[in-house]
């Protein structure tokens, strides 16, 4: 009997399962797709419930393929920053508020009230999406929901919860604490001033394990399954990778660039994010919230498929016929934008054709990607994860705006594989590590790309950085 490794990453939009087996090769993999609840305009949360039901449908997906193996272990990845309170059962006790969401604007001005100390130690920007400023918007519009929580857990951790309820429910790991706005990023554990700045009984936050220790074990399909801790989408996507140098793209809902091998240091309200990956060491990002959230939406405006999208675009030659999209629907985290800034087309004449304007939709968040990766630095040829990096289309653009060769991983979730990696490692199961991107796309350099990107940093808001 040959065994297999489950990964599950929990996704803003939908929940995305793999099987490896002992080569690292995916033998099955499953997606089941939900939608964001929005109630009022800048709210983001989703039931948890809705989690649970979509890993038993893609469960239900793989199980016919798996028949004969033994599945050793589960390992969870899930979106980071998100705010789930539960009961001392791990049953949620409210919607689970996401990391898009922006109720906790005004809240965030705790933050910036800390003694300066206090608040460089965090070393990350100020984002209202954080778990830290919701769990302040709760405390002071939600009291009643509050007082009925035993733990706030991050969305990896209540699915867990779920399939595990024999075991103590309050539990994350150190890559998911260090980006809740909560965690002393220079002394690697919970901040007291921040906990004090949200208004909650620091006896709320979680204990932190390591991301491949088992928890206990699910009752699935497949059988009794041993679960571990699980990591956040983005380590876990370095980890399936195995980036250790260099920069590496996540292109997915949102995007982010990610530079391995960070060093802690204070540093107040900075334009990238410094976390803790699932293996002792740290990482840097420059964030992004509308990656292929814009794309969706270009494609509901323009009435076509992602497969529409994107052929029609490499249709079109560099630079649209002059029109600019701005990817910003949601506003920004700072650094490319910030959170009053807003998308759109602009350069648009009499004669500007639908394939134009989906050709700059593509250029405009693949820009906003490069200005992200402008932030962080560094050199090198690039690793690019993601459904949103598939395209050959959105390869040749990252290529050809960052000027250096680019590496596709061609799996459908790196982050679901980087989990099924951690279950390798806690049940002790031989794993070879997945196989490596795939051959380089080199950059070109083509007068009408550079005259539009130049076109797009022309419409930054002042004060941003170009």
């Amino acid at each position: 009997m040959i065994d297999v490794l489950l990964g599950a990453d929990v996704g803003t939009s939908g929940l995305k399962l793999v099987a490896l087996d002992g080569a690292g090769t995916v033998v099955v993999e499953a997606e089941s797709g939900y939608d964001v609840d929005r109630p009022r305009p800048g709210w983001a949360q989703t039931d948890p419930a809705v989690w649970r039901a979509a890993l038993d449908d893609a469960l239900a997906q793989v199980t016919p393929a798996l028949a004969g193996r033994r599945v050793a272990g589960l390992g969870l990845s899930g979106q980071m920053h998100g705010t789930v309170l539960v009961d001392a059962a791990g049953v949620p006790v409210a919607p689970a508020v996401l990391w898009p969401d922006g109720r906790a604007a005004a809240e965030v001005d705790r933050w910036r009230t800390l003694p300066p100390a206090a608040r460089a130690a965090l070393a990350n920007p100020l984002v209202p999406g954080m778990t830290g400023p919701v769990l302040a918007w709760l405390a002071a519009h939600e009291p009643a929901v509050l007082r009925r929580a035993a733990a706030v857990l991050l969305p990896k951790d209540a699915l867990r919860a779920s399939l595990v309820p024999d075991a103590d429910p309050r539990v994350t790991d150190r890559s998911d604490a260090s980006a809740t706005l909560l965690w002393d990023v220079v002394a690697d554990g919970w901040s007291a001033a921040a906990t004090a700045a949200a208004g909650v009984d620091p006896g709320l936050l979680p204990a932190v394990r390591p991301s491949a220790e088992v928890v206990g074990a699910a009752a699935l399909p497949l059988g009794e399954v041993p679960v571990v801790v699980g990591g956040g989408d983005t380590p876990l996507a370095l980890l399936a990778a195995g980036t250790r140098a260099g920069r590496q793209v996540n292109l997915g809902t949102g995007a982010q660039v990610l530079l391995p091998g960070w060093a802690p240091v204070p540093a107040d309200d900075p334009p990238v994010h410094g976390y803790a990956d699932v293996e002792g060491g740290w990482y840097a990002m420059a964030a992004l919230q509308n990656g292929g959230l814009a794309w969706t939406w270009v494609c509901g405006v323009l009435g076509m498929t992602p497969a529409e999208l994107f052929g029609t675009a490499a249709s079109v030659p560099p630079g649209a016929g002059g029109v600019v999209f701005r990817p910003f629907l949601t506003g920004e985290r700072g650094g490319v934008a910030g959170p009053d800034d807003r998308g759109g087309w602009t350069g648009l004449s009499a004669g500007t054709t639908r394939p134009e304007l989906a050709r700059a939709a593509v250029e405009g968040v693949v820009f906003a990607v490069a200005a992200a990766a402008g932030l962080l630095g560094g050199t090198g040829p690039v690793v690019l994860t993601g459904g949103g990096g598939r395209p050959d289309v959105v390869q040749q653009l990252l290529a050809d705006v960052l000027g250096v060769p680019v590496r596709y991983l061609p799996i459908r979730s790196a982050s679901a594989v980087g989990a099924a990696l951690l279950a390798a490692r806690g049940t002790g199961t031989e794993l070879v590590a997945g196989r490596p991107p795939g051959h380089p796309v080199e950059p070109r350099r083509d007068p009408g790309l550079v005259a539009a990107l130049d076109r797009w940093r022309a419409e930054r808001r002042p004060g941003l950085p170009r």
